[in-house]
């Protein structure tokens, strides 16, 4: 098994893929890609097998990326927009699983205090919340074509004391909901993925795996009903900056090498672009990792972002429901 050290089902399939210089698809995965428009591409990820799922480290199902460029710019249309891309494909991944007026449970993940990790309180402070009123106020709603749904935020282990899965397991004996939607800010293996990148799967999430802090996980095996999982990638490892910006700085000298046409310089550029990205990686970390330096790094404008992401989540999953 890869150290991969992202969430996201498409990046877990690049690193392997490149890793193993494959040019066809992995044994037990298949894909596709959608553009939507010049800012908004979609990508989808299944794993059919167990082949792909031993493979991508990630259990059968279905994983769907959806991309949306300079989000920490984007104006309410742009926002509008990515909301019904989220909200679309939500829609089909619920409908797989429920009945039209079927019980949803959603459940915001982290800790509202810490920017990076505030996306799921955030986006649960957004829901069009009508459990309560179907009950008690029947009068105020279509009851034909009014879903129950509810919301939580269960806080963090260190402020609780208490496993999220042990929260929900709580809640989903009592309440009964047919399917829960849960949203948590992810790690990514990649810069550009920060705050721009969300992830939709209908198997489940295990908090904090993509920072190596595993809780215990929310699936269909731990709490009963199907679990869909919305992740943003809000931080990134310095390893992953710092073998980023080696990528930059080996395609800028192989540019001006080229433009030279320096015999010697080409070789150091050969011999460096020769380096595939996992050696690169691991490299950095090893360096990295017995001084305590390979951090946990987050870009400076993450409160915009967030700010951004929760509204672009929030208002998919009110158009879905």
């Amino acid at each position: 098994m890869y150290n991969f050290r992202t969430d996201l089902a498409v990046e877990r399939r690049e690193i392997y893929r490149r890793a193993n210089q494959l040019e066809d698809e992995i044994s037990g995965i298949e894909t596709e890609e959608e553009k939507v428009n010049d800012s908004i591409q979609v990508s989808r990820v299944k794993v059919t097998n167990e082949q792909g799922e031993q493979a991508i480290g990630k259990p059968i199902g279905t994983y769907i990326t959806i991309d949306v460029k300079n989000l920490k710019i984007a104006n309410e249309e742009e926002i509008k927009e990515a909301s019904k891309i989220v909200g679309e494909e939500l829609k089909e991944l619920v409908q797989k699983h429920l009945a039209k007026l079927d019980d949803i449970l959603v459940v915001g993940l982290g800790n509202i205090s810490v920017t990076p990790d505030a996306l799921g309180p955030k986006v649960v402070n957004q829901i069009d919340i009508t459990r309560h009123i179907i009950n008690y106020l029947p009068q105020y709603v279509d009851q034909e074509n009014t879903r129950p749904v509810s919301a939580i935020s269960p806080g963090v282990l260190g402020t609780t004391g208490i496993e999220t899965q042990e929260i929900l397991k709580g809640i989903v004996e009592n309440i009964k909901p047919k399917l829960l939607i849960v949203i948590d800010s992810l790690a990514s293996r990649s810069i550009e993925r920060i705050s721009s990148t969300i992830q939709l799967a209908d198997t489940g999430i295990i908090p904090g795996a993509g920072v190596g802090n595993k809780r215990k996980e929310l699936t269909q095996e731990t709490l009963g009903i199907p679990v869909i999982a919305i992740g943003v990638p809000t931080v990134v490892e310095a390893a992953t900056i710092a073998a980023d910006s080696l990528d930059l700085f080996i395609q800028k000298m192989s540019n001006e090498v080229k433009q030279e046409n320096n015999t010697n310089q080409e070789k150091l550029i050969q011999l460096l672009e020769g380096l595939k990205e996992e050696d690169k990686y691991e490299m950095i970390k090893e360096v990295l990792q017995p001084g305590e330096y390979n951090f946990i790094v987050t870009p400076k404008e993450i409160d915009e972002l967030i700010e951004n992401m929760s509204a672009v989540v929030a208002n998919g999953i009110n158009e879905a429901m």
